[in-house]
């Protein structure tokens, strides 16, 4: 597995097959939080996040937008982010799902025009999972190597190693990879710092992983965080 490098591709098939049968528990059970209890957990990691330096020190935040069901909730994130001044990107999938590719664009939004108390995506387009993203008219400007300072990472499962594993599509390990590649060689921490944020089912004793997996530098429950240094 990797904090730093750019990963290899292959995966075992009885690693595959571990990391199949984990998601099919873990979306199981989030299945079962009802909104008040998604409200609830979101809001501790929430509550959690914006004290850290991390967060509070960058100008450039990566943020996932929510799924419809059985995900940690952004839209607070996202407010908080764009009224504080930091720059948003935001991911975009398109259409070609299978290819597995994703950018992250800056977002690039009137203020004059936001509904107040509504989220900076209010209104967008939604892909193929019901999941927001950036209306055709918005200028697009994807993010390169050095762009973001902080990403959050989405997640199915993740343990107390800071290891992860998503919906098996590799986008953000992927996206992780293209973005640290030509950043290893710089002085000072990587870019960008991952922290990784799940509500309380998600977190297990152990995910399976492989070579082409990122590790967090930082995971977000509820009621608990877990940090890790990746420089050593």
């Amino acid at each position: 597995m990797s904090s730093t490098t750019t990963p290899a591709t292959t995966e075992s098939d009885d690693i595959r097959q571990q990391k199949q049968q984990l998601r099919k528990k873990i979306k199981a059970d989030l299945k079962l939080l009802t909104v008040e209890e998604i409200q609830s957990q979101s809001t501790q990691v929430w509550n959690t996040l914006i004290t850290l330096p991390e967060y509070q020190s960058a100008k450039t935040v990566g943020v996932f937008l929510s799924m419809p069901k059985g995900e940690i909730n952004t839209d607070f994130m996202l407010n908080h982010a764009h009224e504080h001044g930091k720059t948003l990107y935001i991911p975009e999938v398109g259409q070609n799902f299978e290819q597995s590719d994703m950018e992250l664009v800056k977002v690039v939004v009137n203020s004059d025009n936001l509904e107040k108390g509504k989220p900076v995506h209010y209104n967008w387009p939604r892909n193929k999972w019901g999941i927001p993203e950036p209306p055709p008219d918005m200028p697009r400007e994807a993010a390169q190597p050095g762009d973001i300072d902080l990403l959050l990472v989405p997640g199915v499962a993740f343990d107390n190693a800071g290891r992860r594993i998503g919906h098996g599509k590799g986008y953000y390990d992927r996206f992780i990879a293209r973005m640290r590649q030509k950043t290893e060689s710089a002085e000072g921490p990587l870019k960008p710092a991952l922290i990784a944020v799940g509500m309380t089912p998600s977190y297990v004793d152990n995910v399976p992983v492989s070579a082409n997996d990122f590790m967090m530098d930082k995971v977000i429950f509820p009621h608990e965080m877990f940090t890790f240094d990746r420089t050593i």
